[in-house]
């Protein structure tokens, strides 16, 4: 059976088929009659991802329609094919995870990006700012040089495999933004659902809403955060696991009890559950780049590799 996020994309596609071309506003009220509580923005993040897997395309000044592979796509009723694929690499990355902060070694899951060998000065400048920042360290790998240079950086699931390594299972239920000013204050926007159904990451940094730069300047960030339920039973050993894992391999965490005052990102916390709200730095490392125009070809869940291949920004900056 299709999870609730398949069915809102393929309700989304369907109603975008019966109405084009058609609006965002439009699209939001038709998606309200049918029992979604969805937001314009969350619609507007939605479409831009169709329009990257080239299933909608916008008519000026009009709306989207669907292109013909997006016509084929619902004709198969496979829309969410690509977004389950995500879901089901992400059980599996999080599953082999071997890192253990208490020894900094073992596999992490790691995101990697291109950017143009001309500015990879520019890029590791960034890179070294970042990690000198309050959510450094910053472990950067070089993975191949070219015309691009591929670099990688560990992703926030990283923290869900060092969790489940322990016997600790981590579901994933809300990511999204969330402005940061030395601590996570609240959160912009969530995208929910049964597990993790898109790249995210993806979604909202090509929607050009992140704000890492301004963690730089010593002003108020806007991160990309995911946020996950554990068993409230093994409440202190997941936060001392976590927060080991964020001072070896960078990122900004934030816990929750049930019912403890703070920001919540979507639903409702029940009482046996505690949650966990991570902001890697790998997200962060693509996001900065990408406000810079430095990122070309980039894939958040690029697979694992050795913590040793990683080495502090600024070092490595040093060797190339």
């Amino acid at each position: 059976m299709a999870s609730g996020g398949e069915r809102r994309r393929y309700d989304l596609l369907r109603l975008i088929d019966e109405n084009e071309p058609i609006g965002s506003i439009r699209l939001v009220d038709l998606m309200q009659q049918r029992g979604y509580s969805i937001k314009d923005r969350t619609i507007r993040l939605l479409l831009s991802e169709l329009d990257d897997q080239n299933l909608t395309e916008k008519v000026s000044g009009k709306g989207r329609r669907l292109t013909p592979q997006g016509r084929r796509e619902l004709k198969r009723g496979d829309v969410s094919g690509r977004l389950e694929q995500i879901r089901e690499r992400i059980a599996t990355l999080t599953s082999e995870v071997t890192y253990d902060p208490a020894e900094d070694g073992g596999e992490v899951v790691a995101g990697a990006g291109r950017v143009p060998a001309a500015r990879v000065d520019e890029a590791f400048d960034l890179l070294t700012a970042l990690h000198e920042s309050e959510v450094g360290p910053v472990p950067v790998s070089v993975v191949e040089r070219g015309r691009t240079v591929k670099l990688a950086v560990p992703s926030s699931i990283t923290i869900d495999g060092v969790l489940l390594s322990r016997g600790i299972n981590a579901r994933l239920v809300t990511a999204g933004l969330v402005e940061y000013d030395g601590e996570i204050t609240r959160y912009i926007d969530a995208i929910s659902g049964e597990g993790s159904t898109m790249d995210v990451v993806r979604l909202l940094v090509q929607a050009d809403r992140t704000d890492v730069d301004g963690i730089l300047h010593d002003c108020e960030g806007v991160l990309i955060v995911d946020s996950r339920e554990f068993p409230l039973t093994r409440f202190d050993e997941a936060q001392d696991l976590s927060t080991a894992t964020r001072d070896r391999i960078g990122g900004v965490l934030s816990f929750r009890r049930p019912r403890e005052s703070g920001q919540v990102p979507a639903g409702t916390q029940g009482w046996e559950f505690a949650s966990c709200t991570y902001g890697g730095v790998g997200e962060m490392a693509f996001a900065l780049l990408h406000e810079h125009g430095l990122l070309s070809e980039w894939d958040s869940l690029d697979g694992l590799r050795p913590r040793s291949a990683f080495e502090a920004a600024p070092a490595l900056r040093e060797r190339l």
